[in-house]
């Protein structure tokens, strides 16, 4: 998730995929559509594409170990994609950091929430807790298995902590009455930072191994 350098043109608070697609791409570039409402991203400084990368790096090391290991499972690792929700229709999606889907068996195809299997955001200090929890609860929404969270640090060019989330979409009893905003959230499963690990090590959709070795800013 990035911060925003450039100014925003006057546009209708909400459009088509159509209409974006008739902008400059510098424009159209920082926008998502949420049902059709205009989103803005956050465009941030060099360090947050630098860890995307990094990640996007280390995840796809991963996963081609895991597709060598059992030639049946077929993954692709993104950065800054969109996933589009729905069966058809190209104006509602967000576009994540960096994620894993399921290959897609054609060239050039547009993602879908069903095709997604994790999706994860660079936070940098500026990000609040509203814009997170926004665009983790379209993620939930869309019932994407896992969600990862990059905190980066404030005063370093580094990583502070990463944090992974799986979905739950059950809860628990409730009040006669009372139901929960959303249908599906997700539940913190797995925190990791530099002072107490030596790297980042799960199991889901495959078996990640990521070090703070490969995961470290060159300026």
């Amino acid at each position: 998730m990035t911060n925003a350098h450039h100014q925003r043109p006057d546009l209708p608070e909400f459009m088509t995929w159509e209409q974006l697609e008739e902008l400059p791409e510098e424009v159209a570039g920082q926008i998502e559509l949420w049902a059709g409402r205009v989103v803005w991203l956050r465009r941030g400084p060099g360090e947050h594409q630098e860890f995307s990368n990094l990640l996007w790096n280390g995840l796809r090391h991963s996963a081609k170990s895991a597709m060598g290991i059992d030639p049946r499972q077929c993954w692709s690792v993104r950065t800054e994609t969109n996933v589009f929700f729905g069966d058809h229709g190209r104006s509602d999606f967000v576009t994540p950091d960096f994620m894993i889907h399921r290959c897609l068996g054609k060239a050039y195809s547009y993602v879908r929430g069903d095709d997604a299997v994790m999706v994860g955001e660079v936070l940098s200090p500026s990000n609040t807790d509203r814009d997170i929890e926004a665009k983790k609860a379209r993620y939930a929404g869309a019932k994407i298995p896992w969600y990862w969270e990059v905190k980066l640090r404030g005063e370093h060019s580094a990583i502070e902590s990463v944090r992974i989330f799986a979905l739950e979409s059950s809860h628990g009893a409730l009040p006669a009455g009372v139901r929960p905003l959303h249908p599906a959230n997700y539940l913190l499963v797995g925190e990791w930072t530099p002072k107490d690990s030596d790297g980042i090590h799960f199991d889901h959709p495959f078996v990640i191994d990521l070090s703070w070795a490969d995961l470290e800013f060159l300026t």
